[in-house]
């Protein structure tokens, strides 16, 4: 199973940016993914996550201005980020727990990242 993470940039304060976590590789569904990120010289912190029924969590921090969303035909998942901040600044990662088309559950399967730069 393979994430592939894409969709990162630079962007400018209060801009936006969509990022994507496409899952392969004989993926039947996935159960849950949760977007986390890692700023330099910080821990990684999960920024939220969305369940096979489509219920959503977020961090205090991006509530209300990042929203999570899935395509279930296409096994992505999608972070949408409004309202932009330079503390937004990090590496943004996919990790998904699912279920294989053999049957078989996944945990805990990260992607490769991507970079998000909010700056002006």
């Amino acid at each position: 199973v393979q994430l592939q993470a894409s969709g990162g940039g630079l962007v400018q304060p209060g801009g936006s940016l969509r990022v994507s976590c496409a899952v392969s590789g004989g993926i039947f569904s996935i159960n849950y993914m949760g977007w986390y990120r890692q700023a330099p010289g910080k821990q990684r912190e999960l920024v939220g996550g969305i369940t096979s029924g489509g219920s959503t969590n977020y961090a205090d921090s991006v509530k209300g201005r990042f929203t999570i969303s899935r395509d279930n035909a296409r096994n992505t998942v999608y972070l949408q980020m409004n309202s932009l901040k330079p503390e937004d600044t990090a590496i943004y990662y996919c990790n998904a727990d699912g279920t294989l088309r053999t049957g078989e559950a996944i945990y805990g399967v990260w992607g490769q990242g991507t970079q998000v730069t909010v700056s002006s």
